[in-house]
């Protein structure tokens, strides 16, 4: 039977891992954060942006409404605006994730994709998507920050993790 805090600590992974991106692209140009790399979505902003706007379409389907349309790039011109977007959905998440039961879990969550159709899966199938969708384009933003010669980070699960206990012991001493 899946559990509460799994999923919990599924989504604690997924923001630490998103927030290291971000750290990781903020030291770029204006020119680096938008160039073209010919990646899926384009550029690290327009990768950034699909991460952010998926994880608030979904955020959005588990409470009920079905949006029609992802967020546009036109309307975050740099990574302070990503990253403002990105602070709002994550809190909205962390709310979500305290009114989660096991019950809820299991729940069959029905939703309008952005083409028309109507699909129907339990929550938790759901919200594993989401992580694991974000997991595929943090591992695209890696390649594209190789491209540009930039230093990457680390997002794997176990490093989240090995960090975890290497604060855990700081605090203890």
């Amino acid at each position: 039977m899946l559990d509460v805090p799994v999923i919990r600590e599924l989504y604690r992974y997924n923001s630490w891992a998103n927030s290291r991106l971000f750290h990781s692209v903020a030291h770029l140009s204006a020119n680096e954060f938008t160039r073209d790399l010919g990646s899926s979505y384009p550029s690290l902003r327009d990768t950034l942006l699909h991460i952010v706007s998926a994880e608030w379409i979904w955020l959005q389907r588990w409470n009920g409404s079905s949006p029609q349309a992802m967020f546009q790039a036109r309307d975050f011109p740099d990574l302070a605006a990503l990253r403002a977007r990105w602070s709002e959905v994550e809190i909205d998440q962390q709310a979500f994730l305290e009114t989660i039961t096991p019950e809820r879990l299991h729940a069959v969550v029905a939703y309008v994709n952005l083409r028309g159709q109507t699909w129907q899966y339990p929550l938790w199938q759901q919200m594993y998507h989401v992580v694991n969708h974000s997991t595929y384009h943090r591992g695209q933003l890696t390649t594209m920050l190789r491209q540009l010669g930039a230093q990457t980070i680390a997002t794997d699960f176990l490093v989240f993790y090995d960090e975890l206990k290497t604060l855990e012991s700081k605090n203890r001493t």
